[in-house]
């Protein structure tokens, strides 16, 4: 099996229960915690087409900083890179990579079948 990846912030509660399930099921994996450690644009961009979505679609839409940065009215899916890239509280998380398959572990059942 190859060894998985989550992009995990230890203050989200789907978050911890990703990983937990991870620990659980004693899955081989690492964590990057991507608050700290942000993927740079290249790294961002490659796990959004491993999701199969635009960025626009990763964006967590409840963050003041969306709201701030007026992003509900940017179309430009580069510009919303950048966005995340700079503001990575903007990233849905938590995110399990697998190989060349990537899921948003909400709800929890992405990660179950990510690691069937």
């Amino acid at each position: 099996m190859s060894q998985l990846t989550i992009l995990h912030n230890p203050r989200c509660s789907k978050s911890r229960n990703a990983l937990q399930l991870l620990e659980d099921n004693k899955c081989d994996f690492k964590v990057i915690p991507y608050l700290e450690a942000t993927p740079n644009k290249q790294e961002l961009s490659h796990i959004i087409k491993l999701l199969g979505i635009k960025p626009s679609e990763l964006l967590r839409t409840g963050e003041d900083i969306y709201k701030e940065l007026n992003l509900k009215n940017e179309h430009d899916e580069d510009k919303i890179l950048d966005a995340m890239v700079a503001h990575p509280k903007l990233i849905e998380r938590p995110i399990v990579i697998k190989g060349d398959k990537a899921v948003i572990g909400r709800p929890l059942e992405n990660v179950k079948e990510l690691i069937k």
